[in-house]
């Protein structure tokens, strides 16, 4: 008997193999292998605003999850030279002058080092959208297209879990769930690193992860 195929399936299959023959460094193919089990890499981006036309990054955190640890000493922390000056607003959010930045890696060098310490594991996050956009701003010149891995929302799993929690007639009124980091970590009851330094938040956006994981028994 011929197994059955659902389009689906069919349609990832043709899409990540359209995706490897066009990618733009061969090299960095393993990024579509099937990631180890049970593993994710948390990440985050410290930048020098919020545009992600013209805004910049300035460091880059990430750490591995494997099950329920954090491998704090499978980390990377990388200070990203940018093309223009840091302003006096972005240095009071996340402390990093231009001196500290200026010996800085270039942002080419620093997306492939970071490419290679996710291979193709999934990435987590919190407001991972944009970190994801401008680490891709960096990414597609050198690829022709962005990060191929899944992503998780942080945000996004805690919102499923207070929903989850509300009588039928609270989730019918349009639910007003607070989906600060601050007030998210306090809620699980995990504790808070001091905030806008890359790594710090990922390590977070990792925690964060796994208890979400653990409350929903997956």
């Amino acid at each position: 008997m011929k197994s059955l195929i659902s389009p689906s399936h069919w349609w990832r299959s043709l899409k990540r193999e359209w995706l490897i023959y066009h990618l733009g460094l061969p090299e960095f193919r393993f990024m579509f292998d099937a990631p180890p089990p049970h593993e994710w890499v948390s990440l985050d981006c410290e930048t020098t605003g919020l545009n992600v036309s013209t805004d910049e990054i300035i460091s880059i955190g990430a750490v591995r999850i494997v099950g329920n640890k954090i491998m704090t000493s499978e980390r990377l922390e990388l200070l990203v030279r940018p093309e223009r000056g840091v302003s006096a607003d972005s240095v009071r959010i996340h402390r990093l002058r231009e001196r500290d930045v200026a010996q800085g890696l270039p942002i080419d060098e620093a997306v492939k080092q970071l490419m290679r310490f996710i291979g193709s594991r999934p990435l987590v996050g919190y407001f991972l959208e944009f970190d994801v956009a401008m680490l891709n701003r960096a990414i597609w010149p050198l690829l022709g297209q962005g990060l191929p891995q899944p992503k998780i929302e942080v945000s996004a799993m805690y919102y499923d879990h207070k929903f989850r929690q509300m009588l039928p007639y609270e989730q019918q009124t349009n639910p007003n769930i607070d989906l600060r980091f601050a007030s998210l970590m306090s809620d699980l009851d995990l504790p808070m690193r001091e905030a806008h330094d890359a790594l710090n938040d990922a390590v977070m956006a990792a925690m964060a992860f796994i208890k979400l994981r653990q409350l929903r028994g997956a």
